[in-house]
């Protein structure tokens, strides 16, 4: 039942998701996703939810106050063990507030992270924490390290991913004391493959696999990139609609490859949490959501819960 466009778009998502082989099961108002699903002619399981809570909802709060809620009964599922992996697009406090008060955090978890897998024209690159935590201690950094470390060995095939600490420039000792005293322990920390500062334009130029910062100045870098894709994109399709139809027709399959691997639209893993859990964009299409949904099937698969657990029981 969350984000902009539900349940519309959350149901032809998970359709979509299901039609890939991923195994999906709705939570929310039965009657809404009923006929949601019959518009689509599919039959997906469904476990009723009668509340919702919205963005201007205080989310611990109404986490506690909506026991009925989508957000609680699908936290619950993934608990309980009848689910591996917990997906909404709905308020990130909420859901960030159901994976810490009903699925918990693993052992030694300082502060869950979001953990954003970003194109870009190398191979894609980890940043977290991208919204999860506006402010952070170096010591949160350093975990985010560790964490995100993981999330480049699982998707991305990295067997020693470079860690770089996001700043204003590449220099030790530039940026704020968070960052000053966060590459002190990244410096020294065996578990992390630290490359020193990186900033960010660097996202493009292949230096870092993982990009760590606090969640302020991380949501505000991913959103700002992707603002850029889209006035990029953009310029392009001006460009192809002055051309001749045969140039355009040349050039446009090229241009939608373009927009498919720089598409924002999809998941985010919330790591630090016992349960598979991803973030997805309030403003997803079905095509995000089917996204969302892939991503968290695949950390399910791959384990990435107990590779992480497993990193920082190793640390401790």
């Amino acid at each position: 039942m969350g984000g902009d466009h539900a349940p519309v778009e959350t149901v032809a998502g998970a359709v979509l998701a299901a039609e890939r082989g991923v195994d999906v099961v709705l939570v929310g108002n039965e009657l809404q996703l009923r006929g949601q699903l019959e518009a689509h002619g599919a039959d997906l399981p469904i476990v009723h939810a009668s509340q919702k809570i919205g963005m201007a909802d205080n989310p611990v709060r109404a986490i506690r106050e909506r026991p009925g809620s989508s957000i609680v009964r699908a936290a619950q599922l993934v608990r309980d063990g009848e689910a591996d992996a917990l997906v909404s697009a709905g308020s990130t406090g909420a859901s960030l507030a159901a994976a810490a008060i009903i699925i918990g955090r693993l052992p030694g978890v300082l502060r869950p992270a979001i953990a954003t897998i970003f194109p870009t024209p190398y191979k894609p690159t980890v940043v977290l924490d991208s919204g999860a935590n506006p402010d952070c201690k170096p010591e949160h950094l350093n975990q985010f390290a560790v964490m995100g470390s993981q999330v480049a060995r699982v998707y991305l095939g990295c067997d020693n991913p470079r860690v770089g600490l996001l700043t204003i420039g590449e220099e030790r000792g530039k940026g704020r004391d968070l960052e000053r005293a966060a590459y002190d322990l990244l410096e020294w920390d065996p578990a992390v493959n630290f490359v020193g500062n990186v900033e960010g334009r660097d996202l493009a130029n292949d230096i870092a696999d993982v990009f760590v910062t606090d969640g302020f100045t991380g949501n505000v870098t991913l959103k700002t990139a992707e603002g850029m894709m889209r006035i990029t994109l953009g310029m392009f399709s001006d460009i192809a609609a002055a051309l001749s139809e045969a140039a355009r027709s040349e050039l446009l399959p090229h241009l939608k490859r373009l927009a498919e691997a720089m598409s924002a639209d999809h998941g985010a893993h919330l790591v630090g949490s016992k349960g598979v859990v991803v973030i997805g964009h309030g403003s997803a299409t079905a095509m995000g959501i089917a996204n969302a949904l892939a991503m968290a099937a695949d950390g399910a698969r791959r384990g990435l819960v107990s590779e992480i657990a497993n990193q920082l029981g190793s640390e401790s």
